[in-house]
């Protein structure tokens, strides 16, 4: 998943999306530990993708946070 669709994503999407990632991590995890996983790189790329979209979360929240206090001064 690239920044630009995660950045095209509104909050809800994203929380939305961030369950559906921790699910299948966790299924992975769990194939992984009975020696069932075939997809090894699967793993790697939804931890990556998760850590985008709270990086993508927390850019929104400074953004956010920018213009609360632009608007009380």
């Amino acid at each position: 998943m690239k920044p630009a669709e995660i950045r095209a994503m509104s909050d809800e999407q994203l929380e939305h999306r961030l369950g559906e990632l921790h699910g299948e991590w966790r299924d992975l995890r769990f194939q992984e530990a009975v020696g069932q996983l075939t997809a090894t790189a699967r793993i790697r790329q939804i931890r990556k993708d998760i850590a985008r979209i709270h990086t993508i979360r927390t850019e929104r929240e400074m953004q956010h946070a920018l213009e609360a206090q632009g608007q009380a001064r």
